[in-house]
């Protein structure tokens, strides 16, 4: 018998209409416009505005424009996925609420939460579904508002983050193409360089936790980059030695976009040239759970069918993973 395996048959994309630029965050922190290309790569970044906007909004319209770009109707999807650590609420999930804006209230949704890479586990969970043969058509978002969380008084994280959301249409596949691989990894005693300490069970929202600024993101910068450059790279090296892959066989490596310094050196890694890596650092920021699903998005008519494309993310955690793929479809 053969192997089911799961393609992604489509793309969509939201991004907000404002953007914040390197030379705005110069008048509200102590930084300037070199100094944050050179270091990170970004010039720009998109954020959200407006009363009662969540994360979910980004996801339903990137959700919306998926459905439209694939002739799918609301009624044919049998599961939807998000990945998140911005949801509107605690609870219900973002995934629930996307799913009622699009009008979508008789199926499964649940949200992931692995930070950056967020977007790998959840494709990797919609996998499992498909291949089980238990469904037909899943949605996976990526989306994050990550403008609620950052302190813009901070500038050692206020450069990085910017908010938008992805989404990818997951579909048995009807040959050879489809996601071939996935390895997941984390270490949870990377909890003290990269979090948000107040607003959970161990430290709940109070007077003294808001005063103390416990609900913004905090990041040692120097730990995460050392651990970021050398898991990211390892386990995308990983994923093509056990799949017997050089750097020949790879037509795109699709990271996350953290810092353009880790993705050089994935790429290096991995003997990949700097014109087969998707890259939109610069317009964006760094996404979190958006940042791939928005890569595909972006370069989803330079890609065919066939191509073979390494995702590789890390996040706070520590998260880590990298999914090898072949692409289902040629540029419509």
């Amino acid at each position: 018998m053969t192997k089911i395996r799961a393609s992604v048959t489509g793309v969509g994309g939201y991004l907000p209409d404002d953007i914040l630029t390197n030379f705005d965050l110069e008048k509200m922190v102590d930084t300037n416009d070199e100094w944050i290309v050179s270091r990170t790569g970004i010039k720009q970044r998109h954020i959200l505005k407006g009363e009662n906007m969540g994360t979910s909004f980004m996801g339903a319209k990137a959700v919306e424009q998926l459905l439209s770009k694939t002739n799918t109707s609301p009624e044919e999807i049998d599961l939807l996925i998000c990945a998140t650590v911005t949801p509107d609420y605690q609870f219900p999930s973002c995934a629930n609420l996307i799913c009622s804006q699009l009008g979508i209230n008789t199926i499964g949704s649940f949200d992931v939460s692995a930070a950056c890479s967020g977007f790998l586990y959840a494709i990797s969970t919609g996998v499992a579904f498909i291949e089980s043969g238990r469904y037909k058509k899943i949605v996976v978002v990526g989306a994050d508002k990550m403008s609620s969380i950052i302190d813009y008084t901070d500038r050692t994280t206020c450069v990085l983050f910017g908010d938008g959301a992805g989404a990818v249409m997951l579909e048995p596949s009807t040959d050879d193409n489809g996601i071939v691989d996935f390895i997941l990894n984390s270490d949870g005693s990377g909890d003290k360089y990269l979090y948000m300490k107040g607003g959970g069970s161990r430290y709940p929202s109070t007077e003294e936790t808001v005063k103390n600024k416990w609900h913004y993101v905090f990041q040692d910068g120097p730990p995460v980059f050392k651990f970021a450059v050398t898991r990211m790279a390892d386990v995308s090296a990983e994923i093509m030695e056990r799949n017997n892959l050089v750097g020949d066989d790879i037509a795109w490596l699709v990271p996350h976009q953290a810092n353009k310094r880790i993705i050089d050196a994935t790429a290096r890694r991995m003997n990949i040239s700097d014109d087969k890596v998707m890259l939109n650092i610069q317009k964006y920021g760094n996404t979190t759970a958006g940042t791939i699903p928005l890569c595909l998005y972006d370069y989803e008519n330079q890609l065919k069918k066939g191509d073979n494309l390494i995702l590789a993310s890390f996040g706070g955690g520590f998260t880590w993973g990298a999914v090898y793929l072949k692409w289902a479809y040629d540029p419509k």
